[in-house]
């Protein structure tokens, strides 16, 4: 064995090293406490706490007057919770915020009817408590479970459904399961709880055990997350050893290795990690004590020694040294002096003073080694594209939504830079519309999804459509399932028609009735709003199964006949404005957006002919409000009240109109069209 190889993720992670260092701390304090089960799942580390006063027990009935109880990092049921409340027992929960965060979405999908699946390992202290927080739900542990359970249970298919990942499993098993339930289920939640911290650790396990000839995973063997990591090892190394310590570590197995790659499950302790590390060490050590003593060299060989070679290829690391203009030089300790030109160095569009500075450590790929020079030319720029093909590849399978930016409008759709790799976006999936110029994307940042992965041929096709449908998707259903009426939106006006407007309030387009757009009198909807403006709209009505919502525009507080009879009552006087003349009275606005009615008897102390014989539109009078309908938002006005009173036998009582003839003659002018009244 020459090189040992750890991984920068091995050990504890966040949720178990909380726990650890809050079983610490109480330990300190009180010097004696009790643990629901082990506090994580590593022996010598529950050994270590039980030896300082920490006791194990598996049920609250076990507790003793005066216990502190700490609840674990796999966390418990509700009814547990409950229960230690309910007795005013004194308990800690050192439960992972991670794990929390899982009951408290099952707990919201039991609230709201939804059937809960768990993908993880049954009888695992976890899932059992997970399972605490649901309703109705099931275990499944893998992809063939889950569609056994589905085939069994159809009716589940059709119900509103909620799908949660123990925080340990791997993303494949996931990603397998999400397949089948997308496919098969109508009205699927589903939420990846896997810990970042478990996805780190896994992928790192397995880029080391692709180069690794055997790999050594430390962790406990009821350890979901360390046999996971196990699993992932033997899929990629043929040699691989699962161990709880450094005892049980066969050294004689890796002896003829020149690799070999170390990791650690969350669970595992550094200090066991480090007696695992020293046992390893131990052999090289031992085989140099037993090799024969080297042959004396001279400088020239040892400075050649320790000068490595580089070849075109080569994947490299070095320490930067310079940075100008044109290019970064790297210390790659060999006989070539790096430099990488600042055009390789990344497509992304950031300036190189921002992205790395001298002491840095760098990665790259060899692009030409100059022996006459002494230089190596490297490129950080293809590194990272070659690094990005395999997420590429991956993401054809799994549906990964990769991010790029637009970079040139191509034949037929354009041209997306993910990471250095050219993806190609047809223009039916761009989600522009038909006769929309493709330029509009250029320079944007954009989702996308892998369609097509020819590596052969450097030919990649992806879609934006596609994100962009699921997005609006869900942002619908969410509109959906959280719309009522009153709810306010922000939203964009996509169209205008003679009866109104279309608004986009996030995905899903609601009406705004041409009376609703303003409480003034209008004719079209351009008058008010123009496409593309973005405006605060309310939800009037909605039927969920036409999937149509009525929105509102106008501010309820500006309601121009709450304003008036907040201002006016009868019998008090008001500056009117005359806005049109009828046969039998003129209208005129009291206050903008409610008008009064003077009727021809009541415009002038002497008989009139007409209206139009003493007023004209747009003059502005005194008149008395005589009358206020407050269900029909009628107003009567009168001018002769304000002026001196003829004798009555002036007029004629068959000469004045009935309020019924009135009512009749009013309802027919507002039914009369808009052009063939005066303008108001």
């Amino acid at each position: 064995m020459k090189t040992i190889i750890q991984a920068e993720s091995a050990g504890f992670c966040f949720g178990v090293k909380r726990s650890v260092e809050l079983a610490d701390k109480l330990l300190a304090e009180r010097g004696e406490i009790a643990c629901l089960g082990e506090l994580i799942h590593n022996r010598q580390v529950v050994d270590e706490m039980a030896s300082r006063g920490m006791r194990v027990i598996t049920a609250p009935n076990e507790l003793k007057k005066g216990d502190c109880v700490m609840i674990r990092a796999h966390g418990v049921s509700k009814s547990v919770i409950d229960g230690l409340r309910q007795s005013g027992v004194d308990f800690i929960d050192a439960s992972c915020p991670r794990v929390k965060a899982i009951h408290s979405i099952v707990e919201t999908a039991a609230r709201d009817g939804r059937f809960v699946v768990i993908l993880g390992t049954k009888n695992h202290p976890e899932v059992e408590g997970i399972c605490g927080w649901c309703g109705e739900h099931t275990v499944v542990e893998n992809a063939d479970e889950l569609e056994d359970f589905l085939l069994k249970n159809g009716d589940v298919c059709q119900r509103p459904l909620q799908m949660v990942v123990q925080t340990t499993q791997t993303q494949n098993n996931f990603s397998e399961c999400a397949k089948i339930l997308k496919k098969r289920c109508t009205n699927a939640k589903i939420s990846d709880t896997i810990c970042s911290a478990t996805s780190t650790r896994q992928k790192d396990a397995a880029d080391l055990a692709s180069q690794c000839e055997a790999m050594v995973v430390i962790g406990g063997k009821h350890s979901a997350n360390s046999i996971h990591l196990a699993e992932i090892c033997r899929e990629r190394c043929s040699q691989v050893q699962f161990v709880e310590s450094a005892e049980e570590l066969d050294l004689a197995a890796l002896d003829a290795c020149h690799t070999v790659g170390l990791t650690a499950g969350a669970s595992t302790p550094a200090w066991i990690i480090k007696e695992v590390r020293n046992k390893m060490d131990e052999l090289n050590e031992i085989k140099v004590e037993e090799s024969a003593e080297p042959k004396e060299l001279s400088f020239d060989e040892m400075l050649e020694e320790t000068l490595k070679t580089i070849y075109n290829g080569d994947k490299v690391k070095g320490l930067v040294v310079g940075i100008n203009g044109t290019e970064i030089s790297v210390d790659l300790g060999a006989k070539h002096a790096g430099f990488i030109p600042t055009s390789e160095f990344t497509d992304d569009g950031i300036k190189v003073e921002d992205a790395v500075k001298v002491g840095d450590e760098i990665e790259a790929i060899v692009v030409r080694v100059n022996d006459v020079e002494g230089t190596a030319q490297l490129s950080k720029k293809r590194l990272d594209a070659a690094k990005t093909w395999n997420d590429v590849e991956a993401a054809v399978e799994d549906g990964t939504i990769l991010e790029g930016v637009v970079t040139e409008e191509n034949k037929g759709g354009v041209v997306v830079n993910v990471k250095g790799v050219r993806v190609f976006v047809p223009a039916s999936q761009t989600d522009l519309p038909r006769e929309a110029d493709l330029a509009e994307l250029l320079k944007k940042t954009v989702r996308l999804k892998i369609t097509e992965v020819n590596k052969a041929r450097k030919r990649v096709v992806g879609s934006i459509r596609r994100v962009a449908q699921a997005e609006r998707r869900a942002l619908t259903e969410a509109i959906w399932n959280e719309i009522e009426i009153g709810k306010k939106y922000h939203g964009t006006v996509k169209s205008l028609t003679s009866y109104g407007t279309f608004v986009d309030i996030g995905g899903i387009d609601g009406m705004v009735h041409v009376s609703e757009l303003s409480w003034g009198r209008i004719h079209q909807p351009s008058e008010v709003v123009s496409v593309g403006d973005e405006i605060d709209v309310y939800v009037i009505n909605f039927d969920r199964e036409k999937r149509k919502i009525s929105l509102g525009y106008k501010d309820p507080d500006a309601n121009p006949w709450s304003l008036f009879t907040g201002k006016y009552a009868v019998g008090d006087v008001a500056p009117v404005k005359i806005v049109k003349l009828m046969d039998f009275g003129a209208f005129a606005e009291v206050v903008p957006g409610v008008d009064g009615l003077i009727h021809i008897s009541q415009i002038a102390n002497r008989r009139i002919g007409k209206p139009g014989d003493v007023l004209t539109v747009g003059d502005e009078v005194e008149a008395k409000i005589t009358a206020i309908d407050e269900d029909k938002h009628k107003v009567s006005l009168s001018i002769r009240a304000l002026s001196e009173p003829e004798p009555a036998e002036y007029f004629d009582e068959d000469e004045e109109e009935t309020e019924d003839q009135i009512e009749v003659e009013v309802l027919e002018e507002d039914a009369a069209p808009a052009d063939t009244t005066e303008e108001a």
